[in-house]
């Protein structure tokens, strides 16, 4: 009993130290790396108001984030980072909203048959630690996790 105790531990700590911050836990992404509980409306991308000023947003107004490590425009977040970071998954054709420039927004294949919303170079993620709406809460978490704004540029200041 014990022993599996202490597996069970380890396990637990080697997932949360994956991808960003162990002090925020959530739900696990599903393995194609689809959000928990996105939104309906996840397949458009628009500006939200935030305490960092205009975001980018899904379609119910989640923060939509990305990893400086994915520089070259393709996801480097395997499957235990896309536990606390789900990639904003759906159409091919995501849609352009409010705010936004559709020539800026892309799709590319996540895994056969799922595509993840790219807006400019960047891979867009939520963050499990975001309760709801206007949540920045993954911002410059580990200095690696940013907002976009709608010139597709990184966020890099704090709330």
């Amino acid at each position: 009993m014990r022993v599996s105790i202490v597996l069970a531990g380890a396990v637990l700590l080697g997932t949360l130290a994956a991808c960003g911050s162990p002090s925020t836990s959530g739900s696990a992404s599903a393995p194609d790396g689809s959000a928990p509980s996105a939104p309906t409306s996840s397949d458009d991308v628009k500006i939200g108001d935030s305490s960092l000023g205009p975001i980018l947003t899904d379609g119910s107004g989640r923060t939509l984030y990305a990893f400086a490590d994915d520089i070259s425009g393709t996801s480097t977040c395997g499957a235990d980072c896309l536990a606390t970071w789900p990639a904003l998954t759906g159409a091919k054709d995501f849609h352009a909203g409010a705010g936004t420039d559709q020539k800026l927004l892309t799709a590319t294949e996540r895994t056969p048959g799922v595509e993840q919303a790219k807006y400019g170079k960047w891979p867009l993620y939520y963050y499990v630690g975001d309760q709801g709406p206007g949540d920045v809460d993954g911002q410059g978490v580990d200095n690696l996790w940013f907002a976009v704004g709608a010139d597709g540029k990184l966020i890099k200041k704090t709330p």
